[in-house]
């Protein structure tokens, strides 16, 4: 298919290029601590490690995550997660006690998700015009797909590369017609990212899945920010408790990173578990947004 192996140079500029610069610093940081086996790394050993002077290193993180590197540090360790696991953990019947208004408001960022039906599922996309765009964001470059009907893809190509992403998500559903329009997509996006001027109050998702898989997603819309829960946590709320691996899978190829929330979801022992996208990017959004709700 021409789409697939077309050359992707045309980001959308306006989204803001610095977004991915930041991404790569924070990539690089994460490498830097965990090579660092000696207790937290001060100020100056970080900026050093990033070739940055201590003055613009606290800049451009102070600007991604809104707090210090050093506060930064905390969330990046490869300990972040259990703590999360220990304190912010959310059980997924019970989600309305952490401030969720329930199944009409399950996401911050969106008020409504449209799921596709099983038969169109199955015809893998046929008859569907999907509009993509690569845009920056906090987390690298993302591929944003959508419908008529809202976002149905979200890829990251910061670890797997460009063309891996967008191989991925067309594989997906390789029936449909694909179009560019970035213009098209774009105020999804700014509110999907959290851009202020978006002028767009959400972000209307168009869910393309198997039966199964569509219940762990929606499972997965019910995780705040800030919070965490475990894949034995949703396998008993889809109501198939033993089918961890299985939840563990349709967690995997949940197609709309980010915004459906499969970064919060982790291993009972603290473990991060996979991240389809790469590690990396699934330890600095669990970073971001602790670092966005002052947990």
């Amino acid at each position: 298919m021409e789409h697939r192996t077309a050359h992707i140079a045309n980001h959308d500029h306006a989204a803001g290029a610095e977004g991915s610069y930041h991404y790569g610093l924070v990539k690089r940081a994460i490498e830097a601590i965990d090579q660092h086996k000696d207790g937290p790394l001060s100020l100056e050993q970080l900026a050093q490690e990033m070739q940055m002077s201590p003055a613009h290193f606290q800049r451009v993180f102070s600007k991604w995550a809104g707090v210090s590197p050093g506060r930064l540090q905390q969330y990046l360790r490869l300990g972040h997660a259990k703590a999360l696991l220990e304190e912010r953990f959310t059980m997924l019947e019970t989600s309305d006690s952490v401030g969720l208004s329930g199944s009409g408001r399950l996401h911050d960022l969106f008020v409504k998700w449209e799921a596709m039906s099983p038969g169109e599922f199955a015809r893998k996309g046929e008859g569907l015009t999907i509009y993509w765009g690569w845009f920056e964001s906090p987390f690298g470059p993302a591929l944003v797909m959508g419908t008529d009907k809202g976002i149905c893809g979200i890829g990251f190509g910061a670890e797997t590369g460009e063309a891996a992403a967008m191989d991925d998500l067309v594989g997906r559903w390789p029936r449909a017609t694909y179009v560019e329009d970035p213009a098209m997509l774009r105020p999804w996006v700014l509110a999907a990212f959290g851009a202020d001027a978006a002028g767009t109050e959400h972000a209307p998702l168009y869910l393309i899945g198997a039966p199964f898989q569509i219940k762990v997603w929606e499972a997965l819309l019910a995780v705040p920010t800030g919070h965490v829960t475990t894949y034995s946590e949703i396998a008993n709320t889809v109501g198939h408790k033993k089918a961890v691996r299985a939840v563990g899978t349709a967690v995997g190829r949940n197609p709309i990173s980010w915004l459906i929330p499969c970064h919060r979801a982790l291993r009972k022992s603290g473990g991060l578990g996979g991240y389809h996208w790469g590690l990396p990017v699934k330890r600095a959004m669990l970073a971001y947004e602790a670092a966005k709700t002052g947990l």
